[in-house]
Protein backbone atom coordinates (compact mmCIF):
# COMPACT_ATOMS: atom_id res chain seq x y z
CA UNK A 1 0.00 0.00 0.00
CA UNK A 2 1.54 3.31 -1.14
CA UNK A 3 0.76 5.69 1.73
CA UNK A 4 2.15 8.71 -0.12
CA UNK A 5 -0.11 8.11 -3.11
CA UNK A 6 -3.11 7.53 -0.85
CA UNK A 7 -2.53 10.83 0.95
CA UNK A 8 -2.23 12.59 -2.38
CA UNK A 9 -5.61 11.18 -3.46
CA UNK A 10 -7.16 12.29 -0.16
CA UNK A 11 -5.97 15.84 -0.67
CA UNK A 12 -7.04 15.94 -4.29
CA UNK A 13 -10.54 14.60 -3.67
CA UNK A 14 -10.97 16.12 -0.18
CA UNK A 15 -11.26 12.80 1.63
CA UNK A 16 -11.05 13.07 5.43
CA UNK A 17 -9.98 10.09 7.53
CA UNK A 18 -7.17 7.66 8.28
CA UNK A 19 -8.94 4.39 9.07
CA UNK A 20 -7.30 1.28 7.59
CA UNK A 21 -10.55 0.26 5.85
CA UNK A 22 -10.81 3.64 4.11
CA UNK A 23 -7.14 3.59 3.08
CA UNK A 24 -7.59 0.08 1.70
CA UNK A 25 -10.56 1.16 -0.44
CA UNK A 26 -8.59 4.12 -1.83
CA UNK A 27 -5.59 1.90 -2.54
CA UNK A 28 -7.70 -0.59 -4.53
CA UNK A 29 -9.23 2.28 -6.55
CA UNK A 30 -5.76 3.60 -7.39
CA UNK A 31 -4.49 0.18 -8.44
CA UNK A 32 -7.46 -0.68 -10.65
CA UNK A 33 -7.72 2.78 -12.28
CA UNK A 34 -5.21 2.21 -15.16
CA UNK A 35 -7.07 -0.93 -16.27
CA UNK A 36 -10.44 -1.28 -17.99
CA UNK A 37 -11.80 -3.74 -15.43
CA UNK A 38 -15.36 -3.27 -14.20
CA UNK A 39 -15.59 -2.18 -10.55
CA UNK A 40 -18.43 -2.73 -8.06
CA UNK A 41 -18.47 -0.36 -5.07
CA UNK A 42 -20.53 -1.44 -2.06
CA UNK A 43 -21.34 0.30 1.19
CA UNK A 44 -24.15 1.90 3.14
CA UNK A 45 -26.04 4.96 1.98
CA UNK A 46 -24.18 8.14 2.88
CA UNK A 47 -20.80 6.43 3.32
CA UNK A 48 -19.20 8.31 0.41
CA UNK A 49 -19.24 5.76 -2.42
CA UNK A 50 -19.53 8.45 -5.12
CA UNK A 51 -15.94 9.69 -4.72
CA UNK A 52 -14.35 6.37 -5.76
CA UNK A 53 -15.58 6.33 -9.39
CA UNK A 54 -14.01 9.79 -9.79
CA UNK A 55 -10.70 8.53 -8.38
CA UNK A 56 -10.80 5.64 -10.85
CA UNK A 57 -11.68 7.80 -13.85
CA UNK A 58 -9.21 10.62 -13.10
CA UNK A 59 -6.36 8.12 -12.75
CA UNK A 60 -7.22 6.11 -15.86
CA UNK A 61 -6.27 6.42 -19.52
CA UNK A 62 -9.85 7.63 -20.12
CA UNK A 63 -9.49 10.78 -18.00
CA UNK A 64 -9.64 13.07 -21.08
CA UNK A 65 -12.95 11.51 -22.14
CA UNK A 66 -16.41 11.90 -20.66
CA UNK A 67 -17.36 10.84 -17.14
CA UNK A 68 -21.10 10.39 -16.61
CA UNK A 69 -22.72 9.62 -13.26
CA UNK A 70 -26.18 8.02 -13.54
CA UNK A 71 -28.49 7.44 -10.57
CA UNK A 72 -30.38 4.34 -11.70
CA UNK A 73 -32.88 4.66 -8.85
CA UNK A 74 -33.97 8.16 -9.88
CA UNK A 75 -34.97 7.30 -13.46
CA UNK A 76 -38.57 6.10 -14.01
CA UNK A 77 -38.74 2.48 -15.12
CA UNK A 78 -40.56 3.37 -18.33
CA UNK A 79 -37.78 5.64 -19.60
CA UNK A 80 -34.61 4.07 -18.20
CA UNK A 81 -33.77 2.08 -21.37
CA UNK A 82 -34.07 5.25 -23.44
CA UNK A 83 -31.91 7.19 -20.97
CA UNK A 84 -29.15 4.57 -20.93
CA UNK A 85 -29.15 3.29 -24.49
CA UNK A 86 -30.92 6.03 -26.45
CA UNK A 87 -33.82 5.85 -28.90
CA UNK A 88 -34.69 6.71 -32.47
CA UNK A 89 -37.25 9.22 -33.66
CA UNK A 90 -40.80 7.86 -33.36
CA UNK A 91 -39.85 5.01 -31.02
CA UNK A 92 -42.54 6.18 -28.59
CA UNK A 93 -44.73 9.17 -27.84
CA UNK A 94 -42.70 12.41 -27.59
CA UNK A 95 -39.66 10.78 -29.25
CA UNK A 96 -39.43 13.67 -31.71
CA UNK A 97 -35.74 13.14 -32.51
CA UNK A 98 -32.96 10.59 -32.16
CA UNK A 99 -31.17 10.33 -28.83
CA UNK A 100 -27.78 8.76 -28.19
CA UNK A 101 -28.27 7.77 -24.57
CA UNK A 102 -25.58 7.69 -21.87
CA UNK A 103 -23.69 4.73 -23.36
CA UNK A 104 -23.48 6.49 -26.68
CA UNK A 105 -22.47 9.83 -25.16
CA UNK A 106 -19.77 8.31 -22.93
CA UNK A 107 -18.06 6.33 -25.70
CA UNK A 108 -14.38 6.15 -24.78
CA UNK A 109 -15.04 7.35 -21.23
CA UNK A 110 -16.48 6.12 -17.95
CA UNK A 111 -20.05 5.61 -16.72
CA UNK A 112 -20.82 5.46 -13.02
CA UNK A 113 -24.05 3.52 -12.40
CA UNK A 114 -25.18 4.43 -8.90
CA UNK A 115 -27.91 2.31 -7.25
CA UNK A 116 -27.38 -0.34 -9.92
CA UNK A 117 -29.57 -2.80 -7.98
CA UNK A 118 -32.60 -0.68 -8.90
CA UNK A 119 -32.34 -1.51 -12.59
CA UNK A 120 -35.29 -3.55 -13.95
CA UNK A 121 -34.44 -7.11 -15.01
CA UNK A 122 -34.94 -6.29 -18.70
CA UNK A 123 -32.48 -3.40 -18.44
CA UNK A 124 -30.05 -5.65 -16.57
CA UNK A 125 -30.04 -7.96 -19.60
CA UNK A 126 -29.19 -5.02 -21.89
CA UNK A 127 -26.40 -3.93 -19.54
CA UNK A 128 -24.99 -7.46 -19.50
CA UNK A 129 -24.74 -7.38 -23.29
CA UNK A 130 -22.78 -4.11 -23.14
CA UNK A 131 -20.39 -5.63 -20.61
CA UNK A 132 -19.88 -8.79 -22.66
CA UNK A 133 -19.58 -7.38 -26.17
CA UNK A 134 -19.80 -3.59 -26.02
CA UNK A 135 -22.99 -3.77 -28.10
CA UNK A 136 -26.38 -2.18 -27.54
CA UNK A 137 -29.53 -1.35 -29.48
CA UNK A 138 -31.37 1.93 -29.14
CA UNK A 139 -35.06 1.79 -28.25
CA UNK A 140 -37.12 1.43 -31.43
CA UNK A 141 -34.12 0.48 -33.57
CA UNK A 142 -32.90 -2.83 -34.94
CA UNK A 143 -29.34 -1.66 -35.60
CA UNK A 144 -26.62 -2.93 -33.29
CA UNK A 145 -24.27 -0.17 -32.12
CA UNK A 146 -20.88 -0.39 -30.44
CA UNK A 147 -19.51 1.52 -27.48
CA UNK A 148 -16.24 1.49 -25.57
CA UNK A 149 -17.23 2.41 -22.02
CA UNK A 150 -15.66 1.60 -18.66
CA UNK A 151 -18.40 0.80 -16.12
CA UNK A 152 -18.16 1.49 -12.41
CA UNK A 153 -21.25 0.49 -10.43
CA UNK A 154 -22.31 1.11 -6.83
CA UNK A 155 -25.03 -0.16 -4.53
CA UNK A 156 -26.03 -0.25 -0.86
CA UNK A 157 -28.04 -3.43 -1.46
CA UNK A 158 -26.90 -6.96 -0.64
CA UNK A 159 -26.78 -8.22 -4.22
CA UNK A 160 -26.40 -11.87 -3.23
CA UNK A 161 -29.69 -11.65 -1.36
CA UNK A 162 -31.23 -9.79 -4.30
CA UNK A 163 -30.12 -12.66 -6.55
CA UNK A 164 -31.81 -15.19 -4.25
CA UNK A 165 -35.02 -13.15 -4.41
CA UNK A 166 -34.91 -12.96 -8.20
CA UNK A 167 -34.39 -9.20 -8.27
CA UNK A 168 -30.88 -9.21 -9.73
CA UNK A 169 -29.19 -11.32 -12.39
CA UNK A 170 -26.43 -13.57 -11.11
CA UNK A 171 -24.44 -13.37 -14.36
CA UNK A 172 -24.57 -9.56 -14.23
CA UNK A 173 -23.35 -9.60 -10.63
CA UNK A 174 -20.22 -11.54 -11.57
CA UNK A 175 -19.59 -9.24 -14.54
CA UNK A 176 -19.90 -6.11 -12.41
CA UNK A 177 -17.88 -7.34 -9.45
CA UNK A 178 -14.63 -8.09 -11.28
CA UNK A 179 -12.96 -5.75 -8.79
CA UNK A 180 -14.98 -5.15 -5.57
CA UNK A 181 -14.41 -2.10 -3.38
CA UNK A 182 -16.00 -2.01 0.08
CA UNK A 183 -16.50 1.48 1.48
CA UNK A 184 -16.63 1.32 5.31
CA UNK A 185 -19.52 2.82 7.24
CA UNK A 186 -18.78 5.75 9.55
CA UNK A 187 -19.14 3.67 12.72
CA UNK A 188 -16.40 1.36 11.36
CA UNK A 189 -13.93 4.21 10.93
CA UNK A 190 -13.08 4.90 14.58
CA UNK A 191 -11.51 8.32 15.23
CA UNK A 192 -12.38 9.51 11.70
CA UNK A 193 -15.71 10.71 13.05
CA UNK A 194 -13.95 13.40 15.13
CA UNK A 195 -11.83 14.51 12.18
CA UNK A 196 -14.92 14.83 10.01
CA UNK A 197 -16.81 16.71 12.71
CA UNK A 198 -13.99 19.28 13.03
CA UNK A 199 -13.82 19.67 9.25
CA UNK A 200 -17.56 20.21 8.87
CA UNK A 201 -17.63 22.59 11.85
CA UNK A 202 -14.76 24.63 10.41
CA UNK A 203 -16.41 24.78 6.97
CA UNK A 204 -19.69 25.96 8.49
CA UNK A 205 -17.92 28.56 10.64
CA UNK A 206 -16.11 29.95 7.61
CA UNK A 207 -19.23 30.00 5.48
CA UNK A 208 -21.39 31.82 8.03
CA UNK A 209 -18.59 33.82 9.70
CA UNK A 210 -19.00 32.50 13.22
CA UNK A 211 -16.75 30.74 15.75
CA UNK A 212 -16.41 27.03 15.11
CA UNK A 213 -18.10 24.71 17.60
CA UNK A 214 -16.03 22.33 19.70
CA UNK A 215 -16.88 19.19 21.64
CA UNK A 216 -16.36 18.51 25.32
CA UNK A 217 -14.75 15.19 26.30
CA UNK A 218 -18.09 13.54 27.09
CA UNK A 219 -19.51 14.80 23.79
CA UNK A 220 -16.54 13.31 21.92
CA UNK A 221 -17.23 9.97 23.57
CA UNK A 222 -20.89 10.16 22.53
CA UNK A 223 -19.87 11.04 18.98
CA UNK A 224 -17.63 7.97 18.84
CA UNK A 225 -20.22 5.54 20.19
CA UNK A 226 -23.24 6.72 18.19
CA UNK A 227 -24.34 4.25 15.48
CA UNK A 228 -24.58 6.82 12.60
CA UNK A 229 -27.24 5.21 10.44
CA UNK A 230 -26.87 7.99 7.85
CA UNK A 231 -23.06 7.83 7.89
CA UNK A 232 -21.00 10.82 6.73
CA UNK A 233 -24.02 12.57 5.22
CA UNK A 234 -25.83 12.47 8.56
CA UNK A 235 -22.76 13.68 10.47
CA UNK A 236 -22.40 16.66 8.13
CA UNK A 237 -26.06 17.62 8.50
CA UNK A 238 -25.97 17.35 12.29
CA UNK A 239 -22.73 19.34 12.54
CA UNK A 240 -24.27 22.14 10.49
CA UNK A 241 -27.45 22.07 12.60
CA UNK A 242 -25.52 22.39 15.84
CA UNK A 243 -23.29 25.13 14.40
CA UNK A 244 -26.31 27.26 13.55
CA UNK A 245 -28.67 26.42 16.43
CA UNK A 246 -26.44 26.03 19.50
CA UNK A 247 -25.95 29.15 21.63
CA UNK A 248 -22.70 27.88 23.16
CA UNK A 249 -19.61 27.11 21.11
CA UNK A 250 -18.49 24.27 23.38
CA UNK A 251 -20.94 21.42 22.89
CA UNK A 252 -21.54 19.08 25.82
CA UNK A 253 -22.96 15.57 25.68
CA UNK A 254 -26.36 16.84 26.86
CA UNK A 255 -26.54 19.31 23.99
CA UNK A 256 -25.26 16.79 21.46
CA UNK A 257 -27.85 14.24 22.61
CA UNK A 258 -30.62 16.59 21.45
CA UNK A 259 -29.34 16.20 17.89
CA UNK A 260 -28.65 12.45 18.13
CA UNK A 261 -32.02 10.86 18.88
CA UNK A 262 -32.03 7.13 19.45
CA UNK A 263 -33.67 6.03 16.23
CA UNK A 264 -32.74 2.36 16.46
CA UNK A 265 -36.30 1.50 17.45
CA UNK A 266 -37.69 3.03 14.28
CA UNK A 267 -39.66 0.65 12.10
CA UNK A 268 -37.73 1.79 9.03
CA UNK A 269 -34.76 -0.57 8.68
CA UNK A 270 -32.38 1.81 6.92
CA UNK A 271 -32.38 4.04 10.02
CA UNK A 272 -30.93 1.34 12.24
CA UNK A 273 -27.64 0.91 10.39
CA UNK A 274 -25.47 -2.16 10.66
CA UNK A 275 -26.77 -5.64 9.97
CA UNK A 276 -30.47 -6.23 9.66
CA UNK A 277 -32.15 -8.11 12.44
CA UNK A 278 -34.51 -10.98 11.83
CA UNK A 279 -37.42 -8.58 12.35
CA UNK A 280 -36.26 -6.08 9.72
CA UNK A 281 -37.99 -5.63 6.37
CA UNK A 282 -36.82 -5.98 2.79
CA UNK A 283 -39.19 -3.53 1.18
CA UNK A 284 -41.79 -0.89 1.90
CA UNK A 285 -44.74 -3.26 1.50
CA UNK A 286 -43.52 -5.39 4.40
CA UNK A 287 -43.28 -2.28 6.58
CA UNK A 288 -46.91 -1.45 5.86
CA UNK A 289 -48.05 -4.99 6.49
CA UNK A 290 -46.26 -4.95 9.86
CA UNK A 291 -48.15 -1.78 10.83
CA UNK A 292 -51.46 -3.36 9.90
CA UNK A 293 -50.68 -6.64 11.63
CA UNK A 294 -49.79 -4.82 14.87
CA UNK A 295 -53.02 -2.84 14.64
CA UNK A 296 -55.04 -6.00 14.03
CA UNK A 297 -53.46 -7.68 17.06
CA UNK A 298 -54.40 -4.72 19.28
CA UNK A 299 -58.00 -4.87 18.04
CA UNK A 300 -58.13 -8.63 18.62
CA UNK A 301 -56.90 -8.23 22.20
CA UNK A 302 -59.52 -5.57 22.81
CA UNK A 303 -62.28 -7.82 21.47
CA UNK A 304 -61.16 -10.61 23.79
CA UNK A 305 -61.53 -8.34 26.81
CA UNK A 306 -65.01 -7.24 25.77
CA UNK A 307 -66.02 -10.84 25.05
CA UNK A 308 -64.89 -11.95 28.50
CA UNK A 309 -67.14 -9.29 30.03
CA UNK A 310 -70.13 -10.47 28.08
CA UNK A 311 -69.59 -14.08 29.19
CA UNK A 312 -69.51 -13.19 32.85
CA UNK A 313 -65.85 -14.07 33.45
CA UNK A 314 -64.01 -12.67 36.45
CA UNK A 315 -61.84 -9.99 34.94
CA UNK A 316 -60.81 -6.49 35.86
CA UNK A 317 -60.95 -3.86 33.17
CA UNK A 318 -59.85 -0.38 34.22
CA UNK A 319 -61.77 2.51 32.76
CA UNK A 320 -59.18 4.34 30.69
CA UNK A 321 -58.82 5.08 27.00
CA UNK A 322 -57.04 2.51 24.84
CA UNK A 323 -54.92 4.14 22.14
CA UNK A 324 -54.34 2.56 18.74
CA UNK A 325 -52.05 4.09 16.13
CA UNK A 326 -53.72 4.88 12.82
CA UNK A 327 -52.24 6.55 9.74
CA UNK A 328 -54.62 9.51 9.45
CA UNK A 329 -54.87 11.01 12.93
CA UNK A 330 -51.90 9.34 14.56
CA UNK A 331 -53.96 7.92 17.47
CA UNK A 332 -57.49 6.54 17.63
CA UNK A 333 -58.94 6.40 21.14
CA UNK A 334 -61.15 3.47 22.06
CA UNK A 335 -63.18 4.53 25.09
CA UNK A 336 -66.07 3.61 27.37
CA UNK A 337 -64.81 0.22 28.55
CA UNK A 338 -66.37 0.29 32.02
CA UNK A 339 -64.44 -0.53 35.15
CA UNK A 340 -65.60 -3.70 36.89
CA UNK A 341 -63.73 -4.72 39.97
CA UNK A 342 -66.32 -6.82 41.81
CA UNK A 343 -66.28 -10.63 41.75
CA UNK A 344 -68.81 -12.66 39.82
CA UNK A 345 -70.75 -12.26 36.61
CA UNK A 346 -71.67 -8.89 35.13
CA UNK A 347 -75.24 -7.78 34.74
CA UNK A 348 -76.95 -7.08 31.45
CA UNK A 349 -76.71 -3.36 32.23
CA UNK A 350 -72.94 -3.67 32.51
CA UNK A 351 -72.77 -5.32 29.11
CA UNK A 352 -75.13 -2.83 27.48
CA UNK A 353 -73.03 0.08 28.77
CA UNK A 354 -69.97 -1.28 26.99
CA UNK A 355 -69.39 0.60 23.75
CA UNK A 356 -66.33 -0.04 21.67
CA UNK A 357 -65.50 2.01 18.63
CA UNK A 358 -62.88 0.29 16.48
CA UNK A 359 -62.04 0.98 12.86
CA UNK A 360 -61.19 -2.49 11.54
CA UNK A 361 -61.00 -1.84 7.82
CA UNK A 362 -57.77 -0.07 6.96
CA UNK A 363 -56.71 0.25 3.33
CA UNK A 364 -53.08 -0.70 2.75
CA UNK A 365 -52.92 1.96 0.05
CA UNK A 366 -54.09 4.60 2.54
CA UNK A 367 -51.35 3.65 4.98
CA UNK A 368 -48.75 3.69 2.22
CA UNK A 369 -49.95 7.03 0.88
CA UNK A 370 -49.89 8.58 4.35
CA UNK A 371 -46.33 7.36 5.06
CA UNK A 372 -45.13 8.85 1.77
CA UNK A 373 -46.86 12.18 2.50
CA UNK A 374 -45.27 12.33 5.95
CA UNK A 375 -41.80 11.54 4.57
CA UNK A 376 -42.12 14.19 1.83
CA UNK A 377 -43.33 16.77 4.34
CA UNK A 378 -40.43 15.97 6.66
CA UNK A 379 -37.92 16.61 3.88
CA UNK A 380 -39.75 19.62 2.39
CA UNK A 381 -40.67 17.70 -0.74
CA UNK A 382 -37.14 16.46 -1.45
CA UNK A 383 -37.50 12.95 -2.81
CA UNK A 384 -33.98 11.71 -2.09
CA UNK A 385 -34.34 12.21 1.68
CA UNK A 386 -37.90 10.88 1.72
CA UNK A 387 -36.89 7.76 -0.22
CA UNK A 388 -34.02 7.17 2.20
CA UNK A 389 -36.34 7.41 5.22
CA UNK A 390 -38.79 4.99 3.62
CA UNK A 391 -35.98 2.62 2.60
CA UNK A 392 -37.08 2.60 -1.03
CA UNK A 393 -35.41 3.83 -4.20
CA UNK A 394 -36.12 7.24 -5.69
CA UNK A 395 -37.61 5.51 -8.73
CA UNK A 396 -40.05 3.58 -6.56
CA UNK A 397 -40.96 6.78 -4.69
CA UNK A 398 -41.47 8.60 -7.99
CA UNK A 399 -43.83 5.84 -9.14
CA UNK A 400 -45.76 5.96 -5.87
CA UNK A 401 -46.10 9.75 -6.06
CA UNK A 402 -47.56 9.44 -9.55
CA UNK A 403 -49.81 6.57 -8.47
CA UNK A 404 -51.28 8.48 -5.52
CA UNK A 405 -51.32 11.84 -7.33
CA UNK A 406 -49.12 13.50 -4.67
CA UNK A 407 -47.25 15.84 -7.00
Amino acid sequence: MNQEEIQRMKQRFRIIGNSPELNRAIDVAIQVAPTDLTVLITGESGAGKDVFPRIIHENSLRKTKKYLAVNCGAIPEGTIDSELFGHIKGAFTNAISDRKGYFGEADGGTIFLDEVAELPLATQARLLRVLESGEFIRVGSSTVEKTDVRIVAATNVDLLKAIEQGRFREDLFYRLSTIPIKVPSLRERGADVQLLFRKFAADCAEKYRMPAIQLSDDAKEMLMTYHWPGNVRQLKNITEQISIMATQRVITADVLQEYLPDRRKSMLPMLTGGKRSENSFENEREILYKVLFDLRRDVTDLKAQVNSLSQGQQQVVHQQPVSIITPDEGVTTVQNIPANTRKGAQTDDDIQDTEVYVEETLSLDEVEKDMIKRALAKHNGKRRGAAADLNISERTLYRKIKEYNLE
